[in-house]
């Protein structure tokens, strides 16, 4: 009997996945995590704010931290979280800027982290109203959006569609500089979904270390591990593969870059140079993977749309400067913040 070509393509990435995993880099020991990870500890409290979607209750869940110096207050910060990541991984950040005197809010949008994930479709502008919802409730009228990553694309269109809430925008080498879907085949979901289906915590690890970190795994990089790892291992894991997929897709076919030009909001990008994440890149016609996913030119690029940008690169430095270099990452984060805001020109 003949299969369907499109099961031999499925049954081939799935081979190739798995054949991948063999060859991979030890991964320290993984607990196996929940849907909401009961079981994983924050830095800081998580709260929730009841959301509604498509009918359907959805929490979202949020560390609301308090600055912790008697000196008079500074503001709030509002820390937006990338694809494969969740508020936990700002715990530092969070220290350094409560020091100094911030209130931080750091949310898990809907889809992610300790918040619910229901089957739906995802969108930026879906989550910029969540996020805006989340303000409101606690009464916070002025942020400064500090965007890692996928969160840079947030933290764009929510400045783009509440700029009268934004008082500083800070990217962190923020994906979608660039619009894959003009180099990359479209995946379709139940492919996507497939190949989420097959991760494994080595090969978790695997992508990290070469996508993030030119192959130098560091242990404080464990931690970034922890919740995605774990959910491969977890009792949702299928649910969370399908949820992993439907937030690619969002991300790969929602580009902000061509909105850039309006940003009205003082705007800093910090860039590790080093990084060269492109979604879909292995999908790409083999002249083309090379030219996907280069920060050394891409902020550059950036900065120069952004109307009055900033522009602090780091040589050598990947996908995430808050772990690689936190004390000149942060040190650049801090100087903006602590800048006079000035209205930029149209």
């Amino acid at each position: 009997m003949r299969l369907p070509q499109q099961c031999l393509s499925a049954l081939t990435l799935l081979f190739l996945i798995l054949l991948s995993n063999f060859t991979l880099a030890s991964v320290p020991s993984t607990q196996p995590q929940d849907m909401l990870l009961s079981g994983y500890n924050y830095p800081y409290p998580v709260k929730t704010l009841e959301l509604s979607k498509l009918g359907q209750p959805a929490s979202m869940a949020y560390m609301d931290v308090p600055s912790s110096t008697a000196a008079p207050a500074r503001g709030t910060v509002l820390l937006l979280h990338g694809k494969n990541f969740s508020a936990a991984y700002w715990a530092d950040s969070i220290a350094a800027l409560t020091e100094q005197g911030y209130r931080v809010i750091a949310p898990d949008q809907i889809g992610f982290g300790k918040s619910d994930k229901p089957l739906m479709p995802y969108n930026l502008h879906g989550m910029a109203a969540d996020t805006e919802a989340l303000l409101n409730t606690l009464k916070v009228n002025r942020v400064s959006v500090v965007g890692h990553s996928m969160g840079g694309m947030l933290a764009t269109r929510f400045s783009l569609m509440y700029p009268e809430m934004v008082e500083k925008l800070a990217l962190i080498n923020p994906i979608g500089l660039e619009d894959w879907k003009r180099f990359v085949p479209y995946e379709p979901l139940e492919q996507a979904i497939l190949r989420e289906q097959a991760q494994t915590p080595e090969g978790i690890k695997n992508y990290m270390l070469s996508a993030y970190f030119d192959g130098k795994w560091r242990e404080s990089y464990n931690s970034l591990l922890d919740i995605q790892a774990g959910w491969t291992l977890g009792p949702d894991s299928q649910h969370i593969a399908k949820i992993d997929a439907l937030t690619s897709e969002m991300v790969f076919t929602q580009p902000v870059l061509y909105e850039f030009a309006d940003l009205q909001v003082p705007t800093l990008l910090i860039i590790g140079t080093r990084d060269r994440t492109a979604i879909g890149r292995t999908r790409a016609a083999e002249p083309i993977r090379k030219t996907l996913g280069r920060y050394d030119l891409l902020g550059k690029k950036t900065a120069s749309v952004i109307p009055g940008a900033q522009l602090i690169e780091f040589d050598g430095v990947g996908h995430l400067p808050q772990f690689e270099t936190f004390s000149d990452y942060f040190k650049a984060l801090s100087e903006f913040l602590k800048e006079e805001t000035q209205q930029v020109s149209d």
